[in-house]
């Protein structure tokens, strides 16, 4: 007798765990994801715009802080996301850091891809990061992780 396997379980034994988080897209600083307890490999960040974005100019990047030692550093370069689309997906490419590495899919409902190499974090946040306040649109973010450490874990902030 065979069994399936769920598609959550799949998922969690390609990628690992899931935590996600919506937000409404506002000028400055918001914080996504917590990282306690040691390092996490972050398999994949993926964002999907569910209500449109509004029409001020407004550029979003990523940045990572750590809690402990270290400093802060944008995962990506700053991305124009004004009036941005339902169904809209952002995505890291590439080194952290690279010029090209927050993606904004072509079309929406583009295929996307998920990281080609996990990145490794300490204990720290991962943030949103808007220039200007677009007036609106929201964002729902999906990571999944590994924990690297013994007690490590990541959840929603």
């Amino acid at each position: 007798m065979s069994t399936l396997i769920s598609g959550i379980s799949q998922r969690q034994l390609l990628l690992g765990q899931q935590v996600t988080k919506s937000i409404t897209a506002a000028n400055g600083i918001i914080t996504l994801f917590n990282i306690t307890g040691g390092r996490a490999v972050i398999t994949s960040l993926v964002g999907r715009v569910t209500t449109l974005i509004g029409a001020t100019t407004s550029n979003l990047k990523l940045t990572y802080n750590p809690t402990a030692a270290g400093t802060s550093f944008d995962l990506c370069t700053a991305t124009a996301v004004e009036t941005d689309a339902v169904e809209q997906a952002y995505y890291l490419t590439g080194a952290v850091g690279s010029v090209a590495a927050l993606q904004v899919a072509g079309a929406v409902g583009q295929a996307n891809p998920v990281f080609s190499t996990p990145y490794t974090f300490q204990a720290g946040t991962i943030e949103a990061n808007f220039s200007a306040d677009p007036v609106g649109g929201v964002i729902s973010w999906a990571l999944t992780w590994v924990p690297l450490d013994t007690g490590a874990s990541v959840a929603a902030a």
